[in-house]
């Protein structure tokens, strides 16, 4: 195989340029690559996410950034191996000032990039291994070797005097890299400030991905039916989503009847029963970017209170997109939902993640966090970019049933634009008798 030429990436400011185009549709494109449209631009998409990390990076009082999250990772190298690898901590990477990013990576994945990924220098594709947390002592000497690595890099590059941003790291591997004489800093929250404006390829991504979750829905309205078994509908939902393209299905929950409340976040061998009201969210991602998408339903019959649940959890998720807009803060969105004991639980706390928002992009929580918990007390601004998730949750009357809906938005220049699509302004009722 010919060689590929590479060069460097130079972050020009218009690599900044998030390229919108709000006067149009917003594009959910096929899956492949073809001659007669230009879909996502992937080398655009590089660039860009590169050219945030740079600018958070210049933004920050830090001198390197050195990544273990995967996410953060694949936003700065785009480099991927498998989902396998999203809980190991057996990659990483560091991107100091002025300097490319230099990634190490498990074994021949490295020799792969160097063939493959012509946006990195041949050079800083790494073979490297700290320990597959704690699985290989620490006293082995592979971390204490590697923050030697790091630390010489970084004083090539000029910024060892300076903090090191790290986003997630095993104790040991700090403690190493202190030896070496490094500051050691919080840099999580540098790559989240990157992350949290999407471009136009990021934005047509997520709509792709939240295209492959309509299709799962009109699928379990179809099989939602006596008899059938919430396992039987993730399972039969994973094998629609791999089939359209999904890089990882993170998670499916499946909650029916007397599950319903209070919430369980999961899925059982529970089988499906007339009457039932029952409520899914689909957590997967396309090329990365993921979503998170619940819908209920009702099974062949629904009850005044059932209908009422929907109703309030419908009303309240409505009041908080009727506010999104660049410039609004977070604690305006948290305040128009109801407080934790008007919906039965004793605190906010545990009712945290029911009445939420939260960003989407290559995590499934990325700026903002919005919540009672958090933002009545340190909002956060709304800004044109944003891809967040809006989620509400309702107990009904009856003791057991509920209803939970969530949307997907974009924000854009002037109000957001939904980009989940399955019909929810009513309760759906699958299989009507």
């Amino acid at each position: 195989m010919d060689e590929i030429v590479r060069e460097p990436v130079k972050v020009r400011p218009e690599d900044l340029d998030p390229h919108y185009r709000w006067e149009r549709a917003l594009p959910a494109w096929g899956s492949m690559a073809v001659d007669f449209e230009l879909r996502v631009d992937f080398h655009r998409l590089i660039r860009y996410r590169m050219g945030r990390a740079r600018q958070a990076l210049e933004n920050s009082d830090l001198g390197a950034l050195l990544l273990f999250d995967v996410n953060n990772i694949r936003y700065v190298t785009s480099t991927k191996i498998g989902e396998w690898e999203r809980d190991k901590l057996c990659r990483f990477a560091l991107l100091a000032r002025g300097a490319e990013p230099i990634l190490w990576d498990f074994g021949s994945a490295a020799v792969h990039h160097r063939l493959y990924v012509p946006w990195l220098l041949k050079e800083h594709c790494k073979a490297g291994l700290i320990g597959l947390r704690g699985t290989v002592p620490p006293a082995f000497g592979l971390m204490k070797r590697h923050a030697q690595e790091i630390a010489a890099l970084l004083r090539d590059c000029g910024v060892a005097d300076t903090p090191v941003g790290v986003d997630i790291i095993e104790p040991p591997m700090m403690f190493e890299l202190q030896a070496a004489g490094l500051e050691i800093v919080d840099g999580q929250q540098v790559m989240l400030e990157a992350r949290e404006i999407k471009n136009v390829d990021e934005i047509a991504l997520l709509n792709r991905a939240a295209a492959m979750v309509d299709g799962v829905y009109q699928q379990i309205f179809e099989e939602l039916k006596p008899g059938a078994r919430e396992a039987d509908i993730v399972a039969n939902a994973n094998r629609f989503l791999y089939a359209h393209g999904s890089d990882d299905v993170e998670a499916i929950n499946a909650i029916s009847g007397e599950r319903c409340n209070p919430h369980p976040h999961n899925f059982t061998d529970r089988m499906i029963r007339p009457g039932d009201q029952a409520f899914f969210d689909v957590l997967q991602a396309f090329m990365g970017y993921r979503t998170c998408y619940y819908r209920t339903f009702n099974v062949g019959r629904a009850t005044p209170a059932q209908h009422d649940a929907y109703r309030k959890a419908r009303e309240w998720l409505d009041r908080a997109i009727e506010l999104i807009r660049p410039g609004v803060s977070t604690d305006r969105i948290a305040s128009v939902w109801p407080k934790a004991p008007d919906f039965g639980f004793p605190d906010e706390m545990a009712a945290f993640g029911l009445q939420f928002g939260h960003g989407l992009g290559l995590a499934l929580h990325e700026r903002p966090i919005i919540s009672r918990v958090v933002s009545l007390t340190n909002p956060m601004e709304i800004k044109e970019g944003m891809v967040f998730a809006l989620e509400t949750y309702c107990p009904a009357t009856d003791g057991y049933s509920a209803a939970r809906i969530e949307e997907e938005v974009v924000v854009t220049d002037k109000g957001c634009r939904v980009i989940s699509l399955f019909p929810a302004e009513e309760l759906p009722i699958a299989n009507r008798y």
